[in-house]
């Protein structure tokens, strides 16, 4: 489906903490995920925000996706977008299982001609997945999301999901996620994070995408 180690390699991944209005969350964590692709920045913005073209990479999405408008992912998030400045980035709420997080969208050109993407997922300080998980809970399903992006951006295809998902079982696809989960843990320990909790929570990451048995 994709080549595992130059995949991982080409994404970078920071963890780090920012202040945000007392009406949202006081202290947030944030999750930072960037990659540059070999496409103009109209055709990175149209790839995230057209609801047409969204699915071919990530999932189907309903609603509004303009300034106060609401949008919901197929079996996954939704939310308002808060912000939207084409084809710069955009702002919007995440939120799913009762918890509500926020999403910032960068987009900028490359000296090559390509366009820089960088994503920030930001959490409330007090988030219970964190505490369990690390980084790891939000930042290896963007970086299983950006596979999608990248198959499609490159080809102009769209991504198969059940090939997506049987691929994700396969041995490649399983040392995929350990892969980034040992991304995120390393991105942690760079934060900030004390190695011994971050080496907890990457290794409850890794079990809870493998099913393997934290060390």
């Amino acid at each position: 489906m994709i080549d595992v180690t130059h995949q991982i390699n080409a994404v970078q991944r920071r963890v780090g903490s920012r202040a945000v209005d007392a009406g949202e969350a006081g202290e947030a964590r944030v999750v930072s995920v960037s990659q540059t692709y070999d496409a103009a920045v109209e055709d990175v913005w149209a790839a995230c925000t057209d609801p047409e073209r969204i699915p071919r990479w990530f999932l189907p999405v309903t609603g509004e996706l303009r300034p106060g408008g609401t949008y919901q992912l197929e079996g996954n998030a939704g939310g308002t977008v808060e912000r939207c400045d084409p084809p710069k980035g955009f702002t919007a709420t995440w939120e799913f299982d009762g918890n509500v997080s926020w999403i910032e969208l960068r987009l900028t050109p490359a000296a090559d001609g390509g366009t820089r993407f960088e994503l920030d997922h930001i959490a409330p300080d007090d988030d219970e997945k964190w505490e369990q998980f690390g980084p790891g809970a939000v930042g290896v399903g963007w970086d299983m999301a950006l596979i999608g992006l990248t198959l499609h951006l490159s080809s102009g295809k769209a991504v198969d999901p059940q090939e997506a998902m049987a691929w994700f079982g396969t041995e490649e696809g399983l040392r995929f996620v350990t892969l980034s989960s040992e991304g995120w843990y390393a991105a942690s320990v760079a934060g900030g994070e004390a190695e011994e909790a971050a080496r907890a929570r990457a290794d409850r990451t890794t079990a809870a995408y493998t099913g393997a048995e934290p060390s």
